[in-house]
């Protein structure tokens, strides 16, 4: 009788153990496809394209984990160009083939940004077809990077123009042919370093839950001890705030 109960018992155990392992290797699936949705990825990645209200665009890397199920720290780094709101571009018409130019432009800025801060799941995903709706918000350090421009200015009856940093005491609007090569003048770049300020609004709509697909949108306030110079003969400023949009790509894994 003893015997008996052990051959049952090692009967069933064999024949249920192919469906253990079919069971095993579909959570595996499941897990390394994104589809379970009851899976917590502690850790993230992603990268972004951004336009922004200043007049400009640029990228973006975060790296992320989770300190709870619903909240994560995040590290930032950022590259975008910045321009003043009254930058307008224009040509000489009395030069025949000039070059398009900004008046007043003092320097051509490209801001680098690198900051710490949180996110905050608002609305969690059911499933994949919904949408999860986070903020978050930064602080860190902005340097921005000021190259100074040049033009092409035509000086008396000469018919070739000379290459000089732009100055508003002494270039007047129509002598100026037109913008030089933006290489010229690199060594002169002078370094604005700066605080900022973010927050932000995304909508993540990835079909898998161990991927990102996002759109960000948000604010960015970028604080100067000592004011940037961007226009001559406009009112100094050391805040600047501007308005983002972007588009945003990543991974999550355990």
């Amino acid at each position: 009788m003893r015997y008996k109960i052990i051959f049952i018992f090692l009967l069933s155990s064999f024949i249920s153990l192919p469906f253990f392992a079919q069971e095993t290797k579909d959570d595996l699936t499941r897990l390394e496809s994104g589809e379970d949705v009851n899976v917590l990825y502690r850790h993230e990645q992603n990268f972004g394209v951004f336009i922004h209200s200043a007049g400009g665009f640029g990228a973006a890397y975060r790296r992320g984990v989770h300190v709870t199920g619903k909240r994560k720290r995040m590290f930032e780094v950022e590259a975008s160009n910045f321009k003043h709101p009254k930058e307008v571009k224009s040509v000489n018409s009395y030069y025949g083939n000039s070059k398009g130019f900004v008046y007043g432009k003092l320097n051509s800025v490209l801001l680098l940004r690198g900051g710490v801060g949180y996110q905050n799941i608002l609305f969690q995903k059911s499933d994949k077809k919904s949408v999860e709706v986070r903020y978050s918000y930064f602080l860190g350090a902005t340097l921005g990077v000021a190259k100074p421009v040049y033009l092409e200015i035509h000086k008396g009856n000469t018919t070739v123009p000379s290459t000089e940093r732009y100055d508003p005491a002494i270039h007047k609007q129509e002598d100026i042919y037109g913008k030089a090569s933006f290489f010229k003048g690199i060594e002169k770049t002078s370094i604005y370093p700066a605080g900022y300020a973010k927050l932000g609004l995304s909508f993540e709509y990835a079909d898998r839950f161990n991927a990102i697909k996002a759109i960000e949108t948000g604010a960015v306030a970028d604080v100067y001890p000592f004011a940037l110079p961007l226009m001559a003969n406009n009112k100094k400023q050391q805040v600047y705030v501007s308005l983002y949009l972007k588009m945003i790509w990543g991974k999550k894994w355990f």
